[in-house]
């Protein structure tokens, strides 16, 4: 099993261990070490005498700080308690967003956003945020923008218009935005001639006095945070329809039906891609935007069948190696690109700059901790109660349990496309150990998770952040 592990667990994508100072100034010894090692808790866990899943003895010195309390004898907060009244606030901006749009909707937000589980990409966006706001270079000036939007009258509402009045939105700027404004004709305006009031520059000493208190969050973050949950969301709908099922679908798998599941999450990407516009800053929209990109990959990876006009069926992975690299790419791009890219655009909302450790740390932190909730969710499948299964990727339990019985090697070889591939997989998957050496390797993603929260100052934020990894794994939702 070592042999194995080292080699499904030795393939990944890492952060690039090399970042550039500005003005090409060398980053100094301790920085370099610094990021190197968070680059390299963001691989996939790797081993050399011990199990993957087994704790690393070796010390990081980070900090200066004396250390907290044994783990022990901490009492970690609970995440969401922490950032309840933000989460409240997003869930009723969502929920009055969906509303709003059409009633049909509103039931599709009150299932999808009022349960934890659902709220948890949303949820590192706000604990990262909170756990490393005022540490970025470039604090003082995303500071000082909040404070100039808000006394503007412009807090974090979700659905808000753009800055410029001349650009075009939902409604035409110089257009009523109600429906009786269709009734008549569109009357052509001539633009106005008055320049806009400009924002005054960031003054380079100090903000105004009135702002000497930095907030716990930014309206941008909280406007993230609502982002990340939308195209969340907007996939689980789109996953949710049912191929070759009438319009109203199956009721088990789809309460929605199809036309609903499919223009709800239309409906959402489209709101989401528009408000991400609004966040301004090119790296949190690349990293947002190429998250759209991922899930799609990654549902491209996890289907059953494939086929295109030039190379026709593609079938599913010829090796036991081959089976745990798509595995593992998919769950990347499935369920951990959005909790990791989602957490590092919160820590670059909040200043942090180029060569600085805490986007790196987000980053890792989300990655390793999205395979370890997927890894736990695919076991869960396998439990007394196996009707989620569907054919597709064959997932950590099917393929671990392939090496006790080799009767499985063709049913992952065509993705369990057969009828009754299913039933034999959870019978030969009950049989054997799977189940829980995935629990084990989704436990040891979960501890790469907490090693790279000790590059973080010691905060109520950082403890609930270490004891979200174990909320993951136990699936023990507030």
């Amino acid at each position: 099993m070592r042999g194995l592990t080292r080699s499904l667990l030795g393939s990944a994508t890492c952060i690039s261990r090399s970042i550039s100072c500005p003005g090409g100034a060398a980053v100094t010894r301790h920085n370099y070490n610094k990021r190197r090692r968070v680059s390299v808790l963001a691989q996939k866990p790797a081993t050399t005498t011990e199990p993957a899943w087994a704790p690393k003895s070796e010390s990081i010195p980070f900090q200066n700080e004396p250390p907290l309390q044994p783990l022990q004898q901490r009492t970690r907060p609970d995440p969401y308690r922490i950032v309840s009244p933000e989460l409240a606030v997003l869930r009723s901006n969502l929920l009055k967003l969906l509303g709003s749009a059409h009633p049909g909707l509103a039931d599709v937000a009150e299932y999808y956003f009022l349960h934890p589980s659902k709220q948890l990409r949303s949820l590192l966006v706000l604990l990262f945020a909170r756990a490393t706001n005022g540490m970025g270079r470039h604090w003082e000036q995303r500071h000082w923008e909040a404070g100039t939007e808000a006394h503007g009258g412009r807090g974090e509402e979700l659905d808000r218009p753009l800055v410029s009045s001349e650009t075009l939105n939902e409604w035409n700027p110089n257009m009523p935005d109600h429906t009786a404004s269709f009734a008549q004709p569109f009357e052509l305006c001539r633009p106005s001639t008055s320049p806009a009031t400009p924002i005054p520059p960031f003054p380079h000493r100090h903000p105004s006095s009135t702002l000497i208190t930095p907030p716990l969050l930014l309206p941008t973050q909280m406007r993230l945070a609502q982002i990340v949950e939308m195209i969340h969301v907007a996939f689980l709908l789109h996953e949710n329809v049912c191929v070759g099922s009438t319009n109203e679908g199956t009721a088990s798998q789809n309460p929605f039906g199809n036309k609903l599941s499919i223009l709800g999450g239309d409906f959402l990407l489209g709101r989401a891609s528009t408000v991400l516009s609004r966040l301004g800053g090119g790296e949190v929209v690349e990293l947002i935007g190429s998250v759209i990109s991922n899930l799609v990959e990654g549902e491209y990876l996890r289907m059953e069948t494939v086929k295109t006009p030039t190379l026709g069926v593609l079938k599913g992975p010829a090796s036991r190696e081959e089976a745990w690299d798509l595995y593992l790419r998919k769950t990347y791009l499935k369920s951990a690109s959005l909790m990791a890219k989602g957490a590092r655009a919160s820590v670059v909302l909040g200043g942090c700059g180029e060569s600085e450790i805490w986007k790196e740390v987000a980053y890792a932190y989300g990655r390793n901790l999205g395979i370890a909730y997927q890894l736990i969710e695919d076991t869960l499948d396998y439990g007394a109660c196996s009707s989620g299964l569907k054919p597709g990727l064959a997932t950590a339990p099917a393929i671990y349990a392939s090496e006790e019985h080799a009767e499985l090697k063709p049913l992952i070889r065509r993705n369990f496309s057969k009828t009754g591939d299913i039933e034999l997989a959870v019978q030969y998957v009950q049989q054997s150990s799977g189940v829980e050496r995935s629990r084990l390797l989704a436990h040891a993603y979960a501890e790469k998770a907490r090693e790279t929260l000790q590059f973080l100052p010691d905060s109520d934020t950082k403890l609930a952040l270490e004891g979200l990894t174990e909320i993951v794994i136990n699936r023990t939702w507030s």
